[in-house]
């Protein structure tokens, strides 16, 4: 036959409306968010229909053609990829498999009835001495075989491939809170923002995957949530919930800061204003005025720890700094013991470690997060770390012998002498020659003369031009950040950067 005849057979005709039928549940489950029991109804009408149709179409295939083969191979196809790209269960995947064969076999064996058993002999040499209802018994009985092979192939896909999907699912709801996008990952753990199932508040949850959950990972980890919890300053990150799953996840949810975290800050507009970074150094001294007030230091104070957003961007608000991560908190006794929560180990980021936090860090104090805070205020006003290294051996040994380059020079434009003068002697090598307090900390900053003011409307204009870029703003070309974590009992470390 010719091509104008082949669009002119009836088999064509039946071979498009088989198409048709198989794609009609996904044609009308696109819009809006139809029941399952609407999606069942659907494919099952769907299936039912296509198969029909499809037996039909074998109907007019000359039998030198195979026919049954033709329609066996259609719906094998058919159902095995239905079950790789429609999520269900096996069982509803054989339920539909049974009700497709059933008529698929029923058309093979009636349709057998009709034909020549002289000409299926040519085909099948050894049905020439059967009856016709043999011969077409012991075609559909082929038929079924193979059938069968492509029902337990789909099965199995759907059995795996759902499995799969369940297990994704249930890894990305945790409680109430349903995962949806990746912020972030430290050494202890992975950070996601999700949304609570009811209440629809966007929250932060940060997760300590099983592989990581050791005896002291875990007791970390639950340390870094409790003393979280325990301190209710509007310039710490506040704590929600906190728990774990059947599989051994472990989680907890914490409010979502939709800000930048002081190295993003650094990242997109380099460095910043001095009254800016007056300001926001006041807010996180006043945070640690809080941790410090009942005897935990943060042990970690980083520009990756904090975390600046537009208070009230709607209502005239201005930077609001947020302290986060107090996975390396260690409590200091009030009698005047020290108990380190992570025992003797060397923890932090190098560069915002303090002398005492490379040779003594088990008899570290509150002045450590001052020295750290002031290395964080030195980045922000000069858009570079204090000392910078091949290595965090080579950093530390400058933290612990080297002189800071004054900011003016660093930055090659004057700097307001209160403010510089303050954040060197932050950076002393001596705890006794810094700020012997968060709370005089933040009253010199208050104090410091000559420090350009930054204004609210001065933040709502800054968010104007910078706020809406990616989060994933990269780094300075030529900065040469060494943005190290370590935890370290013998001075040896992985780089993160």
């Amino acid at each position: 036959m010719d091509h104008t005849e082949g669009f002119q057979h009836p088999s064509f005709w039946w071979h498009l409306a088989a198409a048709v039928f198989f794609l009609l549940p996904w044609f009308s489950c696109r819009r809006g968010e139809p029941s399952a029991r609407f999606i069942r109804v659907a494919e099952l009408l769907a299936f039912s229909l296509g198969v029909l149709a499809t037996s039909v179409m074998a109907l007019y295939i000359p039998f030198e053609g195979r026919p049954d083969f033709i329609g066996l191979l259609a719906l094998s196809n058919v159902i095995l990829a239905r079950a790789i790209f429609v999520p269900s269960s096996g069982r509803w995947t054989l339920t539909l498999g049974l009700i497709v064969g059933a008529v698929l076999l029923s058309f093979v064996y009636f349709g057998s009835l009709g034909l020549d058993v002289q000409k299926w002999s040519v085909i099948y040499p050894a049905l020439i001495n059967l009856s016709v209802e043999r011969t077409a018994a012991n075609i559909t009985i082929e038929v079924g075989v193979w059938w069968v092979l492509a029902l337990a192939l789909s099965v199995g896909a759907s059995v795996v491939i759902y499995g799969l999907r369940r297990r994704v699912r249930d890894a990305e709801q945790l409680g109430q809170y349903r995962l949806e996008e990746k912020l972030g990952e430290g050494g202890m753990g992975v950070v996601y923002r999700a949304s609570h199932a009811f209440l629809r508040r966007p929250t932060a949850v940060k997760l300590l995957p099983p592989d990581k959950a050791g005896v002291d990972n875990l007791r970390r980890f639950e340390q870094e949530v409790q003393l979280t919890a325990s301190l209710a300053h509007p310039h710490t990150i506040t704590i929600f919930d906190y728990g774990h799953t059947a599989e051994g996840l472990f989680y907890y949810a914490m409010e979502y800061i939709d800000g930048l975290t002081l190295t993003d800050l650094v990242a997109r507009s380099g460095a910043q204003h001095q009254g800016r970074v007056a300001h926001l150094m006041r807010q996180a001294a006043s945070a640690l005025v809080e941790a410090h007030g009942v005897g935990l230091v943060h042990r970690d104070i980083k520009p990756g720890n904090m975390m600046v957003h537009l208070l009230h961007p709607h209502g005239g608000g201005g930077d609001f700094i947020k302290v986060l991560d107090f996975g390396l908190v260690k409590e200091v006794r009030q009698e005047g013991g020290v108990e380190l929560t992570n025992e003797a180990n060397l923890a932090g980021t190098p560069q915002y470690m303090s002398p005492e936090s490379i040779t003594a860090p088990d008899v570290v104090d509150a002045r450590a997060d001052l020295y750290a805070l002031g290395a964080v205020a030195y980045y922000l006003l000069t858009g570079t770390h204090v000392f910078t290294g091949k290595s965090i051996v080579e950093v530390c040994s400058h933290h612990l012998h080297s002189t800071p380059e004054p900011l003016s020079s660093r930055l090659g434009e004057p700097i307001a002498p209160d403010l510089e003068h303050l954040v060197l002697r932050c950076l002393a090598k001596d705890p006794s020659e810094r700020p012997q307090s968060a709370l005089e900390l933040e009253q010199r900053l208050g104090a410091c003369a000559d420090v350009p003011a930054w204004s609210s409307e001065d933040a709502r204009d800054w968010w104007a031009a910078h706020g809406e870029l990616s989060r994933k703003t990269p780094p300075p070309a030529g900065e040469g950040m060494l943005t190290v974590e370590v935890q370290l009992t013998s001075r040896a470390g992985r780089d993160r950067a």
